[in-house]
């Protein structure tokens, strides 16, 4: 592996995403090939070096690399299955959004073509594409993701390869995404409350940095361990006196007029959870609720 790696590459759809990893790769001096339905998309690409591809075939048959990234992996399988025998020995990198499973079926699919294949999550938005901090993350072969390291650090610098279960890249990026979506919905909920009593957007984040990063972001790693080790006892704050100042915010919501559509299934988990048995626990406990019922043995 050479850090100077300008291996020749193919980007197959030129959405916002698609473009800025087809830059990324031409700011890196690789040989760039693109092709996507509207050509046009690629004329900023091509004042950049890009060679346009006037088919997939030729697209693929350009490169030893193949990045796809369009709109869900019924494009991906409509787009490359008529030209699996081209694409036969080379590398396929999907960063296509969608599900760990759908990530597998086509890790299955390549296998049977005999295709090296890896599935990837990016991370980022097209802004960030080739920044040296950028993760995205990588599932499938080890040795075909440490052959192109170099060539995929052209997209992002934190490319991490998290194992050979093709879905797990996928998996990875829903479970912070779905991080993403609760705290941005509860940032929301905040701001819309606070603005009830004239408080503006601006003047009440300080309060929610300085909670993120002194509350919130330190408890990450103290909630890991007790998941893992499966003791939810504290003596700091049990799930019972959670319970009852989730009903105080939802009761403030409602006298204000602000709706709790994001707290109510949030208050009916420590509800039910206390109900059971639990009130003494710490919030991780609430993790039980969230685990697949465990396997029958025998």
């Amino acid at each position: 592996m050479h850090e100077s790696d300008t291996t020749p590459v193919t980007v197959i759809g030129l959405g916002r995403m698609g473009a800025a990893l087809a830059a990324a790769f031409l700011a890196r001096g690789h040989a760039t090939t693109v092709w996507n339905r509207s050509a046009g998309k690629a004329d900023a690409l091509v004042r950049d070096g890009a060679i346009v591809a006037p088919t997939p075939a030729a697209a693929i048959a350009a490169s030893p690399v193949v990045v796809v990234c369009v709109a869900d992996y019924d494009a991906v399988r409509d787009l490359l299955e008529p030209e699996a025998g081209l694409l036969a020995g080379r590398v396929l990198v999907n960063l296509t959004s969608g599900t760990p499973d759908q990530a597998r079926e086509a890790a299955a699919w390549t296998d049977r073509r005999g295709i090296d294949y890896l599935d990837g999550a990016i991370m980022a938005v097209p802004p960030g594409i080739g920044r040296p901090e950028t993760l995205i993350f990588y599932g499938g072969s080890q040795a075909v993701f440490e052959a192109y390291e170099p060539t995929l650090r052209a997209l992002g610098g934190a490319a991490t390869h998290l194992g050979a279960d093709p879905g797990v890249a996928l998996l990875h990026d829903l479970a912070l995404l779905g991080m993403l979506w609760t705290s941005t919905a509860g940032y929301l909920h905040a701001l819309a409350l606070v603005g009830t009593a004239g408080v503006t957007p601006a003047q009440f984040l300080p309060f929610a940095a300085a909670w993120f990063e002194h509350v919130l972001a330190p408890d990450l790693a103290a909630t890991a361990a007790e998941v893992a080790g499966g003791d939810y006892a504290t003596d700091v704050s049990s799930l019972a006196v959670n319970a009852r100042a989730m009903d105080h915010l939802i009761h403030a919501g409602r006298a204000a007029g602000v709706g709790a559509g994001v707290l109510e299934p949030i208050q009916a988990l420590l509800d039910r959870h206390v109900a059971d048995g639990h009130g003494d626990e710490s919030l991780a406990g609430l993790i039980e609720r969230f685990k697949p019922p465990a396997a029958v043995v025998g």
